[in-house]
C-alpha cells in the first residue's frame, strides 16, 4: 500500500528496477536530487557492463510473467516503456558502443566536474565528505574511459576528427584552469574558507591528474581519429546509425525516408517565410534574414541582457497559459547563463529538469557567449521550447505525476528523446497559436527554428547515412535555417557526435500534430485542446508508438 492507494504487481516492479538503476548510475541518481550515491561514481569498464547486462536480464524475466496478467492502463504503459529502454541499452552492449561514447564534448568524462558543480551539493559537512569521495574516484573511472577508448583505438573504430578535436580543446582548457578557477571551487565559494580549502586541494590532488590523462589520451588518440565525419565510414555503420535512430525516437525508420520527409518540411517552411519576407517589404528572405542578422536593435552586447528577455519572454508565456492547458506546473523555471567552461562548444539554449526533492527549480540554460552573435528575434522561439510551454511544462508535469512509477517519472529519457523534443517543437508551433510571437520579426524567428529542425532530419541522415561530409552540413544550415557560422559548426559537430539525436524534435513533432490532427477531424468543434495538451503531457514521456496508441482513447470530446 502507498498512501491508502494499492500498487500494482507492475508498479512494484518498475520502483525495484529504477532503486537498481540508481544504484548502478550515480550519477543519474544525483541529477535526480537522490544523494544516496552522490560518494560514487558508475563502473564503466568491464564489471560494470556485466553487471547492466545482468541487471537488464532480471528486468526481463519480470516483465515476460507481468505482461501475462491484467493490469491496468498505466501498467501496459510503464511495460512499453521499460521494454523500450532495455532493448536500447542491449543493443549499444551488442554495437560495442563504449568504444566511442566517451568523446563526447557535451557529456564526455571531462565534463564531470562542471555537471557536478551543477548539480551535487555541498553545503554541509556530510555532503562536501560525499563530494570529495565522489572526486576521489574521479582518476580511476577516467582510466577506465581510458580503456574503453584504447579498445576501439587498436581496431582503428574511432570518433570523428572535429568531435575528438572539440574535446581536446575542451579539457586543454581545464588543464590550464588553475584550481581555485575549477567550477566545483568555484560552486563552493560562499560556503566559507574551510570548503573552499578542501575543493581546491581535492582539485590539485584528483581533478587535474585525471584531466591531465584525459589529455593525454586525447592526444596521442587525435591523429587516429576518423576523416569521415558520420558513422557510416565505421565498418559496421549502417547497423549503428539504425541503432541510434531506434534509440533516439523509438521508432524503427529508414534514414532516407526521414531525409526526404526533412527536404519536404523545409520547402513548406521556406514558403511561410517567404510570406512574411513580402509582407515585411523585402524580395526575398536571404535579404530579410540578412538584415536581422545585421541589424543593432535585434542584438545586445551583455549577455545579462540576453538573460532578461528571456525571463520577459518565460513571463509572457506563463500569462497565457492557462487558456491552453488545465493543468500547470507548480512551481516556475529560472533563467541562467551557460557556465564560461562549456560555453564554446555548448549549444544555443537548454534546459535541466528540477530535482525531485525540490532543491533546484527548472532551469532554462542560455548561452551567452558572443551575445552580439545571437539574434534576438530568435530567442522567443528558444525560449518556448526550452522553458514555457515546452521542456518546463512537459518535465516538471511529468515529474509531479506522483502516482506514477518513479520510473515513468524520473527515467523516461532513458527511452529515448523524441517525445520530450517532440512536445517542445509543438510548443514551439502551439505558441503561435497562443499569440506568444508579438511582431513579424518574432514569427520569422520561429519559423527559422523549426526550419532548423527540419534541417537536422536532412544533415543528420546525411551525415550518418549518405556520407556528407561536415562542410555541407554547415553550408545547408547557414542556407536553409539562417544559424551563424558559429552556430552551424557547433549544431554540426554535435550531430556528428550524436547520432539521431537531431532526428527526434521533428520528428516527435510529427507524431504529436498528427495526433491532434486526427482528433481535430474525429471530434469537429468538440474538440477539446485543453484536454488534448493535458493528456499529452500528463502521462509522463512515452515511447512514440505508445502515445499513437493511446492518446486517441484519453482525449474526449468536450462535453462527453
Amino acid at each position: 500500500m502507498s498512501d491508502g492507494v494499492a500498487v500494482s504487481p507492475v508498479h512494484a516492479f518498475a520502483e525495484r528496477a529504477w532503486e537498481q538503476y540508481l544504484a548502478h548510475d550515480p550519477l543519474w541518481a544525483t541529477s535526480q536530487g537522490d544523494e544516496r550515491w552522490d560518494d560514487r561514481l558508475s563502473v564503466p569498464g568491464p564489471d560494470g557492463r556485466a553487471a547492466e547486462l545482468a541487471m537488464l536480464d532480471g528486468w526481463e524475466v519480470e516483465m515476460r510473467d507481468l505482461r501475462g496478467r491484467p493490469g491496468r492502463v498505466e501498467d501496459d504503459v510503464t511495460l512499453d516503456l521499460i521494454e523500450v529502454v532495455v532493448r536500447r541499452f542491449r543493443q549499444a552492449h551488442e554495437l560495442r558502443l563504449w568504444e566511442l561514447d566517451a568523446l563526447d564534448q557535451h557529456s564526455g568524462p571531462q565534463a564531470l566536474v562542471g555537471d557536478l558543480a551543477r548539480l551535487q551539493r555541498m553545503d554541509t559537512p556530510e555532503r562536501l565528505e560525499r563530494l570529495l569521495a565522489r572526486l576521489a574516484a574521479y582518476p580511476a573511472w577516467i582510466e577506465a574511459h581510458i580503456a574503453n577508448v584504447e579498445a576501439g583505438l587498436a581496431i582503428g573504430r574511432t570518433a570523428a576528427a572535429p568531435v575528438v578535436g572539440r574535446c581536446l580543446t575542451q579539457t586543454r582548457r581545464m588543464v590550464e584552469t588553475p584550481a581555485a578557477e575549477s567550477p566545483i571551487v568555484k560552486a563552493g565559494a560562499e560556503l566559507g574558507d574551510g570548503v573552499h580549502a578542501a575543493l581546491v586541494a581535492a582539485v590539485e590532488r584528483w581533478v587535474r591528474p585525471a584531466h591531465a590523462a584525459w589529455l593525454a589520451l586525447l592526444e596521442r588518440y587525435a591523429p587516429a581519429a576518423r576523416s569521415g565525419e558520420g558513422v557510416c565510414h565505421l565498418p559496421d555503420g549502417e547497423a549503428l546509425y539504425r541503432h541510434h535512430i531506434l534509440a533516439w525516437t523509438t521508432l524503427a525508420e529508414d534514414p532516407r525516408a526521414i531525409h526526404e520527409y526533412g527536404l519536404a518540411r523545409l520547402d513548406e517552411l521556406g514558403s511561410e517565410a517567404r510570406r512574411i519576407a513580402a509582407d515585411l517589404g523585402y524580395d526575398d528572405v536571404a535579404t530579410l534574414r540578412e538584415t536581422l542578422d545585421r541589424g543593432a536593435d535585434n542584438h545586445v552586447s551583455e549577455p545579462r541582457d540576453l538573460v532578461a528577455v528571456a525571463e520577459e519572454l518565460i513571463q509572457r508565456a506563463q500569462a497565457a497559459a492557462p487558456s491552453w492547458f488545465g493543468r500547470l506546473p507548480r512551481d516556475g523555471c529560472e533563467v541562467r547563463p551557460v557556465e564560461p567552461h562549456m560555453e564554446q562548444e555548448a549549444p544555443p539554449a537548454f534546459y535541466l529538469p528540477p530535482s525531485e526533492d525540490g532543491s533546484r527549480r527548472g532551469i532554462f540554460f542560455i548561452n551567452t557567449f558572443e551575445p552580439a552573435s545571437r539574434p534576438l528575434h530568435r530567442l522567443p522561439a528558444t525560449t518556448f521550447h526550452e522553458a514555457v510551454p515546452g521542456h518546463h511544462f512537459q518535465v516538471a508535469i511529468e515529474q509531479e505525476q506522483v502516482e506514477l512509477p518513479t520510473f515513468r517519472r524520473f527515467g523516461s529519457r532513458l527511452a529515448g528523446g523524441a517525445y520530450v523534443e517532440g512536445w517542445a517543437l509543438y510548443a514551439e508551433r502551439l505558441a503561435h497559436e497562443m499569440g506568444l510571437y508579438r511582431t513579424p520579426r518574432e514569427r520569422f524567428g520561429a519559423l527559422e527554428s523549426e526550419a532548423w529542425r527540419a534541417a537536422r532530419l536532412v544533415v543528420d541522415t546525411g551525415l550518418h547515412a549518405l556520407g556528407w561530409p561536415r562542410q555541407r552540413s554547415i553550408d545547408l544550415l547557414r542556407e536553409r535555417a539562417g544559424l551563424s557560422q558559429l552556430e552551424a559548426e557547433t549544431e554540426t559537430d554535435r550531430y556528428i557526435s550524436w547520432p539521431g539525436q537531431a532526428l527526434t524534435y521533428m520528428i516527435g513533432q510529427r507524431e504529436i500534430m498528427s495526433l491532434r490532427a486526427e482528433l481535430e477531424q474525429r471530434d469537429g468543434p468538440r474538440f477539446d485542446r485543453q484536454a488534448f495538451h493535458d493528456e499529452v503531457i500528463g502521462h509522463g514521456a512515452l515511447p512514440l508508438s505508445t502515445l499513437r496508441a493511446r492518446v486517441p482513447g484519453w482525449v474526449k470530446p468536450s462535453g462527453s
